[in-house]
């Protein structure tokens, strides 16, 4: 009989591994519609694994931000761009070994932190406590995730929704102008298919 724990370390390691497979590939394919696909399929692994580490509210927004805005956003994106990444002429040794030494870092940044779940964590001693105590009484919401991110957190998640909401508005302008400015192209082309065909008659 496999223990609750044993269960989610496995499935913990399983969206983490297929997380990293995501990202190779999209790093080495050249297919930008295949990337953007992929993408999204990446924020519903992370969305899974934050909803595998009690971060609810958190996978909530990787799927809704993650996973299904910003893959409308690129795919209107690329309706203005080339289907097919151009290659780089410039190595990607350097690019590499940033990301390598940045990785490192984070990982060696994580080493001194307690345990995931620790009892004797700061956050459990100090801050969680807090917020219990006080959100009913500060807010009267009963939920507490909810009294953080539309109370505590209430302008820092104003201000996420204007970035979507500006990003989403600005990729409409971007498909509408392309349009417009294609029908005057494709008006102008006939008008002078028009004028040729005069001259010739």
């Amino acid at each position: 009989m496999i223990s609750p724990d044993t269960a989610a370390i496995v499935i913990d390691a399983l969206l983490f591994t297929f997380l990293v497979i995501t990202a190779l590939a999209i790093v080495q394919l050249r297919h930008l519609f295949a990337v953007v696909m992929l993408a999204g399929v990446f924020s519903l692994l992370s969305a899974g694994l934050f909803v595998s580490l009690d971060a609810v509210d958190v996978a909530f927004t990787e799927a809704a931000v993650g996973a299904g805005i910003s893959t409308v956003l690129m795919l209107g994106t690329m309706a203005l761009t080339a289907r097919e990444e151009k290659k780089s002429p410039h190595p990607i040794f350097l690019p590499l070994l940033v990301c390598l030494v940045t990785g490192a870092a984070l990982i060696y940044g994580t080493l001194d932190m307690p345990p995931f779940g620790s009892p004797d964590a700061p956050v459990q001693t100090h801050v969680a406590p807090d917020y219990i105590a006080r959100t009913p009484v500060e807010t009267g919401v009963p939920n507490i995730v909810t009294a953080v991110l539309a109370s505590y957190r209430g302008y820092d998640t104003l201000g996420e929704t204007t970035v979507i909401f500006t990003a989403v508005i600005a990729v409409l302008m971007l498909l509408g102008w392309d349009t417009k400015n294609r029908s005057l192209a494709r008006n102008a082309r006939r008008r002078e298919e028009d004028r040729e065909k005069g001259d010739e008659a």
